[in-house]
């Protein structure tokens, strides 16, 4: 399981984004980071964008609520998500792993 972070501004998690995928999906897990396939290119932001849309819609919450809390530039990005508990996004990413 993706260790995930609590605090006073969200939950925190890491993602390991694959660009250039065949489709956007959640993938699995690399260590203790949540592997993201995204279609997106890894160009002018383009797959932090897709990153951002993917993770909102996935977790039914608003595009403002999920930011980029460090890794813009990297493939390994930590996401800080608001609106949202840590309970309830391990019960979203334990509905995907089984």
């Amino acid at each position: 399981m993706v260790p995930i972070t609590e605090s006073a501004s969200g939950v925190s998690f890491a993602v390991k984004v694959h660009p250039r995928a065949k489709k956007d999906a959640i993938t699995g897990e690399v260590g203790d980071a949540l592997k993201l396939s995204l279609t997106a290119p890894p160009v002018e932001g383009r797959a932090n964008q897709a990153c951002i849309e993917f993770l909102a819609k996935f977790l039914n919450v608003p595009r403002s609520s999920v930011t980029i809390a460090a890794g813009e530039s990297g493939r390994r990005k930590v996401i800080r998500v608001t609106g949202i508990s840590a309970a309830q996004l391990r019960q979203k990413f334990s509905a995907v792993s089984s």
